[in-house]
């Protein structure tokens, strides 16, 4: 009896291992056995920054002990190595480590152009997301796309979760506000991780003359749009942690106005605060930071706000802060300093336009639902992973 009772211990705790064995969420980068096979004996270019991880090593060092020859790097906003403040211009150069030649997709060049992929026989693309239209890695994936459709380059994205891709809300991208912080019509939160939203671009035929990419995507393994994802690493030098990632989509509406967000502080975008005193009872001081804020808006000011530190539950995306702060402003142009900056966001201007008619969050959020709804169901067409509904 006792060898029976030690034989089904063993028996069950060997089937619990296995079932976490299965479940154990893989990025794309991290099953090589899914693509070896395909970049071996290749000349290989990477899209990549620091977020570009197998654990603690980074892609380009793990595809060198795999003898992969890698010609290329090119850099997104932020840089190669992700400590580049936003909108800090990237400049080509060499990577110190490795003497890889590294090229600027955030200078006077956006979109690869033909000589930079001449000496290349395809293109990787592996940058960590964060699940907003306006965060601008996707779109620099969409200009990496048009270019290798062009010059007949394929693109193998490896796929990472979305950290914010349990729900869809927001505006929907009108085409006359398309710009580097919105080029496609999908939502503000679009539910979509990098490799769903690679199948969309070239499904819905959103490239310059409606071309497509030769696209493979190495999905992520065991991942769902139900799961909540703490990156392991901070995906630009202001989104610092876990909370800012979530706050992010409800508070980058700010950046339009004399409210900041925190950059400049140890919190950015995890605080909310302008020069008036009757804004909140929380104060902060921004400075610049190096690599980090530089010049940051109220530069050397006190801020008086809120501290949304100190919230029990996080909140996915709102208008409810965006309308507090603006309605205590008796002067609109106090408060909103860059309109098109704001409409270039939201991707309309219809939202300011309502928010001066006086509708509320829930009036609002009501009037983008025939279009959310056609959204969804469009998303629906090209996810890798079970959905969150």
């Amino acid at each position: 009896m006792l060898k029976r009772i030690i034989f089904l211990t063993v028996v069950m705790f060997s089937i619990s291992c296995n079932a976490q064995k299965a479940t154990v969420l893989k990025t794309g980068a991290e099953q090589p056995e899914e693509y070896i096979h395909l970049i071996q004996n290749k000349k290989v270019g990477l899209v990549v920054n620091h977020t570009s991880l197998i654990g603690e090593v980074h892609l380009i060092d793990f595809l060198r002990e795999q003898n992969i020859e890698l010609v290329k790097i090119f850099a997104p906003e932020h840089g190669f190595r992700g400590d580049a403040s936003a909108g800090e211009l990237i400049e080509d150069g060499v990577d110190s480590k490795t003497g890889i030649p590294v090229v600027s997709l955030y200078g006077e060049t956006r979109k690869p152009l033909p000589e930079h992929l001449a000496d290349l026989d395809l293109l990787i693309f592996d940058i960590q997301d964060v699940g907003c239209r306006f965060y601008t890695y996707i779109s620099t994936l969409h200009l990496v796309m048009e270019a290798c459709a062009e010059n007949n380059k394929p693109l193998v994205v490896f796929d990472r979760p979305n950290p914010n891709g349990d729900y869809v809300a927001g505006t929907i991208l009108k085409p006359v506000f398309k710009s580097f912080v919105g080029m496609h019509p999908i939502a503000l939160v679009h539910g979509c991780t990098v490799g769903e939203l690679a199948q969309m671009i070239n499904g819905e035929k959103w490239m310059e003359n409606e071309i497509r990419c030769e696209l493979t995507v190495i999905p992520v393994a065991n991942y769902s749009h139900s799961m909540a994802y703490s990156l392991p690493v901070a995906p630009s030098p202001n989104l610092p942690n876990d909370l800012a990632v979530r706050l992010y989509p409800s508070l980058c509406f700010f950046e339009a106005t004399s409210v900041s967000v925190g950059r400049g502080t140890d919190f950015p975008f995890q605080v909310l605060g302008g020069s008036k005193p009757k804004l909140g009872d929380f104060s902060f001081f921004p400075r610049s930071i190096p690599n980090v804020a530089v010049n940051p808006l109220n530069e050397g000011k006190i801020c008086y706000g809120i501290d949304l530190r100190q919230l029990e539950k996080i909140p996915p995306f709102t208008l409810k802060y965006f309308l507090d702060f603006y309605n205590q402003y008796n002067n609109e142009k106090e408060f909103l300093t860059r309109e098109r900056w704001l409409n270039l966001l939201a991707g309309t201007d219809k939202l300011i336009a309502q928010i001066r008619q006086g509708m509320s969050e829930a009036e609002i959020v009501k009037s983008w639902e025939p279009e959310l709804n056609e959204y969804k169901r469009m998303r629906k067409k090209y996810l890798l992973y079970p959905d969150f509904e």
